[in-house]
């Protein structure tokens, strides 16, 4: 009872803060992006935006630029309190890469901001040591349930990031509680999420199964791909350009050509309308290929933001575009390259799982359920996340590389 009394107090203020946080968040994202689709000219200032956000972090936030990456190192070794300066600075830069046009996501800005409130707890309630890992992984499950309304799929989330192939059951209460009540709290403030709808999802039999296994393949590919590219290009990144506030520059200027250059804002910013699009109609190979190029330009050089809603993009639409050979409904692949993408890319397959069936409806979870399991095995010991550790591993040729973290293998 001491446990639950104590945790519920800690989890309702943590849901409280983090949702309120997430609810401002979603509706300034809303208003940059709507500005600066109805002034185009923006997107020609993102190389300054950039160099603004590098020497922001440069001279005042050298110990917070880590990101997610410090969420998940202070689960494993916890240090100093996480400076609070990491929620502004992180809205702040998230805001200005959508104003001006930058390829990023949302779930980055809203774990870093939970992450950030909610350790500044840790001295009053006097948390120990593995208190304080508990306390960030309902952080965690609270920004990423508000961000998305997706709150049982925030809380798993919390639980599954950091250690792949293991889930702590000792934060199972805290995670469940802080992220039903942050997507609640965000609820009150009338923030509203985007609605997928799949119309049609066939009888589970052999042939639509076997479809879905290889759909799986091609997600986990696309997800390998992904975390590959993004570390590979910010060590270019980091090599050929020493002082760091000019490595947004130069991205912010090959993003602004590119847009420029193909004459559409279709590929940069969120990009939820090609999200809903891919589930309506059958979409061309190319979209998730130049969304995928322009996001990992975007995040390598330095501008802020979060990689899920574009890994959300890259497989809806690579999902749509598959119909054209595999026999399943496109609504039905883009729901599955929607979540399996993104297990793929963070080996997170349970939250996906419910994550699908929050946003989808529970009858296309078989389904989900096979993408995302196919695309975590095929995505090997690869993630978006570097400080992610090797729980258990996928298969026996990593049994020895247990406990060792994604960097070691980058």
């Amino acid at each position: 009872m001491p446990y639950i009394l104590k945790w519920l107090c800690i989890s309702t203020i943590i849901g409280a803060l983090v949702g309120t946080a997430s609810a401002g968040f979603l509706q300034s994202l809303e208003w940059a992006t709507n500005f600066r689709e109805n002034h185009l000219w923006l997107i020609a200032l993102l190389p300054a935006a950039g160099f603004l956000i590098g020497l922001l972090y440069y001279y005042f936030g050298k110990d917070v630029e880590a990101g997610n990456n410090l969420l998940i190192d202070t689960i494993h070794e916890p240090k100093g309190i996480i400076p609070f300066k990491m929620a502004p600075f992180v809205y702040l830069g998230t805001i200005v890469t959508h104003f001006f046009g930058g390829s990023a996501g949302r779930e980055g800005t809203a774990l870093q901001m939970a992450g950030a409130i909610a350790d500044q707890l840790t001295r009053p309630f006097k948390l120990d040591r593995n208190e304080r890992k508990i306390l960030i992984i309902a952080a965690i499950a609270a920004g990423f349930g508000s961000v998305f309304g997706t709150p049982l799929a925030g809380a798993v989330f919390g639980l599954e990031v950091f250690l792949i192939g293991r889930i702590r059951y000792n934060a199972i209460f805290p995670a469940f509680v802080s992220a039903i009540l942050a997507d609640w709290a965000t609820n009150l403030w009338n923030v509203k999420h985007t609605h997928y709808h799949i119309d049609f999802i066939p009888k589970l039999e052999f042939l639509p199964v076997l479809y879905s296994i290889l759909a799986g393949i091609a997600f986990g590919i696309c997800a390998a791909a992904f975390s590959k590219m993004i570390h590979w290009m910010s060590s270019v990144f980091k090599s050929k350009i020493k002082y760091p506030p000019f490595r947004p520059v130069v991205g912010g200027i090959i993003i602004a050509l590119a847009v420029f250059a193909m004459g559409t804002t279709r590929y940069i910013g969120l990009g939820v309308p090609v999200i809903v699009e891919s589930f309506e109609k059958q979409l061309p190979f190319y979209d998730f290929a130049l969304k995928m190029v322009l996001t990992i330009v975007t995040l390598s050089a330095g501008f802020k933001g979060g990689e899920v809603t574009p890994l959300f993009f890259i497989g809806a639409t690579l999902g749509s575009a598959l119909s054209l050979f595999i026999p399943l409904p496109f609504g039905l692949l883009a729901g599955m390259g929607f979540v399996a993408v993104f297990a793929g890319a963070t080996n997170t397959p349970l939250a996906c799982m419910l994550m699908g069936i929050e946003l989808f409806g529970a009858e296309c979870g078989v389904y989900v359920a096979i993408a995302c399991v196919v695309s975590y095995l095929l995505s090997g010991h690869n993630s978006i996340y570097t400080k992610q550790k090797i729980g258990e591993a996928k298969n026996r040729r990593f049994e020895s590389q247990q406990d060792k973290s994604i960097s070691d293998f980058l």
